[in-house]
């Protein structure tokens, strides 16, 4: 698919319904960051109450949405970083998700180590990161599978660090009506499945469904990730990610 074709009606004609469960990583302490700077329940759901009154308005079509699924809609204005389907500060936010846990670990232990890429003084941490996982149950009439693409059209939009094609991609996509994007992961070894949720209107169900608890540990060898239940382990060694142009002489002695 050249960028030739990226036209809205070229893209409809190739959607698909899709439905599923998927995905997202989130760090643990979400729900008790302000626990420890409270003495009650009471105090705490006072200062959760004022932290809310300083956020951007929820969206009207994140409405009874559980905050983990809008906020990605919520916060696009402010998140000044583009992503594979986003620009930077995009009206239109992008919710990420994956077909299995772990590719979103993938994914997620990349960019980890993209900050101490970023930040080659910065030691490791001393102990293991607790992560949660949590799935959502998506359908939509109108999604574009690009795991079904020939590669030669796909190339350019799965770009490890250059995320203009799939920008350009997602906003004709967003004119055809198409309201999720499947591709697969560039982080994950095995090339599981991304999903890209355009619009709020493609959750299935309005909170998410399963929950898994991460830990996942950085040092000079690469990153191991660890999940209680089910029993699974992921190791990242140091080359995991040489493909991206952006951990080209990564200091991993600190």
């Amino acid at each position: 698919m050249s960028s030739n074709t990226w036209t809205a009606g070229a893209l409809l004609s190739r959607s698909a319904p899709l439905s599923g469960s998927f995905w997202r990583i989130v760090e643990a302490q979400h729900h008790v960051s302000t626990m420890k700077l409270t003495d009650s329940l009471e105090e705490q759901a006072i200062l959760e109450d004022l932290i809310e009154e300083t956020k951007p308005l929820i969206p009207t079509d994140c409405a009874g949405l559980h905050f983990l699924l809008m906020t990605p809609f919520r916060y696009s204005r402010q998140n000044p970083w583009g992503s594979r389907f986003r620009r930077p500060n995009a009206d239109a936010g992008v919710f990420y998700a994956a077909e299995h846990p772990e590719t979103a670990i993938a994914e997620t232990v990349f960019h980890r180590l993209r900050f101490f890429a970023e930040s080659p003084e910065t030691p490791w941490p001393k102990n293991a990161a607790e992560y949660t996982a949590f799935s959502v149950e998506v359908h939509s009439e109108r999604a574009l599978d690009l795991t079904a693409f020939a590669v030669g059209e796909v190339v350019g939009i799965l770009d490890p660090a250059d995320y203009s094609a799939g920008q350009a991609l997602s906003e004709r996509a967003r004119e055809a009506g198409i309201e999720l994007i499947k591709y697969p992961s560039v982080r994950d070894p095995d090339r599981g499945a991304n999903l890209a949720v355009l619009t709020p209107a493609a959750f299935a169900t309005r909170e998410p469904t399963g929950r898994q608890t991460w830990r996942i540990y950085l040092d000079g060898n690469g990153a191991r990730a660890i999940c209680e239940s089910p029993n699974t382990s992921l190791a990242f060694g140091r080359d995991a990610f040489d493909a991206d142009p952006r951990m080209s002489g990564f200091a991993w002695e600190r």
